[in-house]
């Protein structure tokens, strides 16, 4: 059986979505699973276009090791404001503790 959890997602103008999430899959794909428009994710999660970009609060990017190189380059090309804790949902795998945090969505991707 597979465990869900509630995720939140905080667009620029203050809307909040509250979703459930499926433990194991990423934040891209809950997000595109539940039509949170702010998440293009143009290239599905392949880690090439930076169109999944979100903002963690500190306690939410304690939860997730820190991002690989890679991920790093990425977020060098980001359309919306690069933040202390920007990431690519893509990247981001949703566990149990993660339950009722909140992922803020830019802009823009």
């Amino acid at each position: 059986m597979t465990q869900e959890i509630i995720l939140h997602y905080k667009s620029a103008d203050g809307t909040v979505r509250t979703v459930d999430a499926r433990v194991g899959d990423s934040v891209m794909d809950t997000a595109v699973q539940n039509d949170i428009d702010e998440v293009v994710a143009e290239c599905g999660g392949s880690l090439i276009c930076a169109t999944c970009h979100v903002y963690l609060d500190e306690a939410t990017a304690a939860l997730f090791d820190e991002p690989e190189d890679m991920e790093l380059d990425m977020l060098e090309g980001v359309a919306a404001e690069r933040r202390e804790h920007s990431r690519l949902s893509c990247q981001l795998i949703v566990k149990p503790e993660l339950d009722g945090h909140t992922i803020e969505t830019p802009e823009r991707q």
